[in-house]
């Protein structure tokens, strides 16, 4: 019997010196790994200040043409998500918004055409080639942790014991939709969006459940902030309409409405509705 405990010992230490994360667990340490964007560093790098506000309110012309897409990392390639699977997700941010009358399209700007300059240069760089009016940039932060359970037991296979170390997973993640007039670079609204989840999981299917936790904790903080963006907008709607906006809305071809000493976006709408209601009645008395 010492005999065997001696083989199951040497086993376990053989299996350990083997993989570094093993032996890390085995300390009963954790891993933490983390990705994230930041639209404050790409849009004012290197510690810069954000210029003061303009005496005078820009003016924002309708109908508009917006551009969404996520900030840089840091890291270009490293996380969860490929950029096919972010343009999936900004896709779905995009099919809430195309029934907005005042939109004329939402373009998704690849984020690699964000690279290569920094802050609002490369915005202006995406607003000429896609012809945009206003950005709206997702930045995101998410941090996973893998901690040792006491679960850990021996698997008993034809060729001796093999370790199966029990982990619990954690991944959150917050994402963050900063929307901004380009010609102004003025910011007009934001909207965030959460996401938390804890699963288990044995050691040998730890990387990958962690990976496919990682994608899927992106997945629901966006629709999280997509709701939230929503309520944003409609909020924006009525700052504009209480001339409390940070900018002027005027549509193209007529008059300034909305911001400071206008009467907004959503008194178009209604001026409209009223204008309608008043040409039936003068064919009714007719």
């Amino acid at each position: 019997m010492g005999r065997f405990r001696w083989w199951l010992v040497a086993a376990a230490i053989a299996a350990l010196t083997g993989c570094e994360s093993l032996s890390t667990m085995w300390g009963g340490g954790q891993t933490r790994t983390g990705v994230s964007s930041s639209v404050v560093e790409f849009l004012y790098p290197d510690g810069q200040v954000p210029p003061k506000p303009a005496g005078e309110l820009p003016t924002l012309q309708l109908p508009i043409k917006v551009g969404l897409a996520f900030v840089p990392g840091a890291s270009p390639g490293v996380g969860p998500l490929s950029e096919s699977q972010k343009l999936q997700l900004l896709e779905g941010v995009r099919s809430k918004f195309t029934s907005e009358d005042y939109v004329t399209e939402i373009a998704l700007v690849p984020e690699t055409y964000l690279r290569g300059a920094s802050g609002f240069d490369a915005i202006d760089r995406a607003a000429r080639m896609y012809g945009l009016d206003v950005m709206a940039l997702v930045s995101y932060d998410q941090l996973s942790t893998s901690s040792e359970k006491k679960s850990s037991f021996w698997y008993w296979t034809v060729v001796g014991a093999y370790l199966v170390e029990g982990t619990k997973n954690d991944v959150q993640t917050l994402v963050d939709t900063a929307v901004f007039d380009i010609p102004s670079r003025t910011l007009l609204f934001r909207s965030a969006g959460t996401d938390r989840v804890q699963k288990d999981a044995t050691m040998v299917e730890s990387p990958q459940r962690l990976r496919d936790m990682q994608a899927a904790s992106f997945g629901r903080a966006m629709q999280d902030m997509t709701v939230n963006l929503q309520a944003e907008l409609a909020t924006f709607k009525e700052r504009v309409k209480q001339q409390k906006a940070p900018v002027r809305v005027a549509k193209q071809g007529g008059g300034t409405q909305g911001g400071g000493g206008s009467t907004g976006l959503s008194a178009i709408l209604v001026l409209l509705a009223a204008a309608g209601v008043r040409r039936r009645l003068r064919v009714r008395g007719s």
